[in-house]
């Protein structure tokens, strides 16, 4: 087995202990590392073909996972007019009319990034853009990516006057009093509508904007991804950059369940299971139990502010048990977003009688636990399901002072009990930490450094919100390594540096465990390896 990189003068970073290994250098073959020790013995392995960096004290990490990631879907609605840094209306309607300006004759306007918070205590309509927006067609997504809002020249083209009735139990065309859409539309069914109509990337763009997007993956410091999306031709595209030797991270692809799907799609959703190739695979089933919070989707127990988020996504509840039983039967781990108490609750319900009635299997997890009452906390650990969490959301969508939309909505207490990654550590669960990329940025440093510190990222001087609710530096680092391996069931081949483990490792300019939280996210990533091969290498190293 020839020797294809080695790493000297480096500090490896253990996750599991917190400190570093005895050795200052590694070496890589066949995508493994297949030796530790110092500098002159793993020197001494080098030949002609053989890659060999000086980190000059650079501190190595197994390579960061992000446990929740949307990459082909992410590349696609992250095109267009960014408003995510718009902090009120008036901002917002400035970058409208700057994007307008630059349109041809009945050219779509498409957004993305929409913080409902702009609005304030108006409505989220599309009556506050009217005067902009004119007579073009826009679809503006807001940042939870469960909702947009259309303009009316969109509506009209895609004949929506009124309200309609939809598989998915949340999904809405929001209307005013008379009957009239307001332009809001809530869930993945009501916002096709107008999606449908607009005019849409050809092949080779969507492959070429996945490529760029994986690619500042990489460069971020992510050798790997569990991404909760393969709807459409998403598995061909993957598949045709890993033939093109143009895959930067290692993907665990989970095709989504959504309501209305029958027996016959069930199966489907079993086959489909297993590797695509060496460097991703389908495993596992996205399932959604409900909606969110700032639209009022969510299922809670109960009603938030406006009386609203008390219902499933799916109609009828005990069809999710149903199913969940059927995949657990097979084999096949679930992965299912619930953001609200009720919604997690119904989940974790779902697992245990799947266990009880097939035995132990495989590790299903809950995707965002956004908001959970004590009872539920230690039902994670007891049943062995995965929490997976996504601290930058608290971080830049919620405030210190609860008088942001997903706040109010809730009320006190549940507020105070947001995104409760700390209750759900010390209760035994394993937290896996993402980004829930479009939603939130990509960068794994971003994510970690928000876990500890919960303060906006546009503001670092801010209160945190719930600061009791903060992992530390090795718990952050835990949650996109060795709980990211374990998650995916991968603990005895991912995670650690160690001999046998994969060959997927992220180097630092600091050490990530003394940086100060406020600065982590600003640590360089000097180098990325995926498999054995660099896949970002930063200048002059």
């Amino acid at each position: 087995m020839r020797t294809s990189l080695i790493l000297l003068s480096a500090r490896l970073l253990d996750p599991a202990t917190g400190g570093f290994l005895p050795h200052t250098a590694l070496a890589a073959a066949d995508g493994r590392i297949t030796a530790l020790g110092d500098d002159a013995e793993i020197r001494a392995l080098a030949d002609a073909g053989t890659t060999v960096i000086d980190l000059k004290g650079a501190v190595v990490t197994p390579g960061l996972v992000d446990g929740h990631i949307h990459p082909v879907h992410g590349a696609e609605l992250t095109s267009g007019l960014d408003l995510s840094g718009c902090t009120d209306l008036e901002q917002t309607r400035e970058a409208l009319a700057g994007a307008v300006r630059e349109l041809a004759p009945g050219e779509w306007l498409h957004a993305w990034g929409l913080d409902p918070n702009v609005f304030g205590e108006l409505p989220v309509e599309t009556t506050p853009f009217d005067a902009v927006l004119g007579d073009v067609p826009a679809f503006l997504l807001l940042f939870d990516a469960h909702s947009a809002l259309a303009s009316r020249r969109a509506l009209e083209l895609a004949g929506v006057d009124g309200p309609r009735t939809f598989d998915q139990a949340t999904a809405d065309v929001v209307c005013d009093a008379d009957g009239r859409p307001t332009g809001l539309l809530l869930e993945e069914a009501a916002c096709e509508l107008v999606e449908s109509v607009a005019p849409q990337p050809t092949r080779e763009e969507r492959r070429d904007r996945l490529a760029a997007a994986l690619r500042a993956m990489a460069a971020s410091g992510l050798t790997g991804g569990h991404a909760m999306d393969a709807n459409g031709d998403s598995l061909e595209l993957i598949a045709e950059l890993a033939e093109a030797g143009e895959l930067p991270l290692r993907l665990r692809v989970a095709p989504w369940c959504q309501p209305g799907t029958d027996a016959e799609g069930v199966r489907a959703l079993i086959e489909r299971q297993g590797p695509g190739g060496r460097l991703w695979e389908v495993a596992g089933v996205k399932i959604f139990m409900d909606g969110t919070i700032d639209n009022g989707t969510a299922w809670l127990e109960q009603p938030d502010c406006h009386g609203e988020s008390v219902d499933a996504f799916w109609p009828d509840p005990e069809e999710y048990t149903r199913i969940v039983a059927e995949l657990h039967r097979a084999g096949v781990p679930t992965a299912t977003h619930a953001i609200g108490d009720a919604a997690v609750r119904h989940v974790l319900d779902a697992v245990e009688k799947a266990q009880a009635e097939h035995g132990a299997g495989p590790r299903h997890r809950v995707e965002h636990i956004e908001t959970v009452p004590d009872d539920t906390l230690r039902r994670f650990a007891g049943l062995g399901v995965v929490a997976s969490m996504q601290p930058t959301h608290c971080c830049d969508f919620t405030r210190a002072d609860h008088t942001d939309n997903w706040s109010r909505r809730l009320g006190e207490p549940r507020a105070s009990h947001a995104w409760r990654c700390r209750d759900l550590h010390d209760s035994g669960a394993v937290v896996a930490l993402g980004s829930d990329w479009p939603i939130a940025p990509f960068p794994p440093l971003g994510v970690m450094a928000g876990a500890i510190h919960r303060r906006p990222t546009r503001d670092l001087t801010q209160d945190p919100h719930g600061p009791e609710q903060a992992l530390t530096a090795l718990e952050a680092l835990r949650g996109m390594t060795v709980n990211a391996a374990y998650a995916a069931g991968e603990e005895d081949v991912a995670g650690r540096l160690a001999v046998g483990h994969r060959a997927d490792l992220t180097v630092l300019a600091a050490d990530p465990l003394t940086v100060p939280a406020t600065e982590l996210a600003d640590v360089p990533v000097l180098l990325t390896v995926l498999d054995g091969t660099p896949t970002h290498r930063a200048a002059g190293l």
